[in-house]
């Protein structure tokens, strides 16, 4: 099992910009094994993809609704994932989720994840 804690979000207006961290603690476990996705949920919606690394060769992967305006970067040593977020939008607003899970496919799929955050709320205003 591998524990994660995240921090940052907020409130910001139009075409701000927010950083997210996702840090692990995994006893005994190696964090750099760990492919990190990260999803957001609306109220009222489903929580949706919007980003991950895998722990091999260094994949990431967007959804197109964030591509060129969020950007996932990790540090191993560290054991933290953040996700930069740039240009907001009001619809970016969401509860915003970290997972964690060791095999390195299907990073888009929420429930092949094992271990998530607590979330962390972002409100971006118009």
């Amino acid at each position: 099992q591998v524990q994660l804690t995240q921090s940052g979000g907020g409130l910001v207006q139009a075409g701000g910009s927010l950083r997210l961290a996702c840090t692990a603690s995994a006893p005994g476990r190696t964090f750099s094994r760990y492919s990190v996705g990260w999803f957001r949920q609306a109220p009222g919606k489903e929580r949706t993809f919007v980003g991950a690394t895998s722990w091999t060769n260094d994949n990431i992967v967007y959804a197109d609704s964030v591509k060129g305006r969020f950007t996932i970067s990790r540090s191993d040593a560290q054991d933290t994932v953040y996700l930069q977020m740039d240009n907001l939008k009001p619809e970016d607003t969401a509860l915003y989720y970290c997972a964690a899970k060791s095999e390195y496919v299907n990073l888009d799929i929420a429930g092949l994840y094992s271990n998530w955050g607590q979330g962390t709320q972002v409100t971006v205003s118009a």
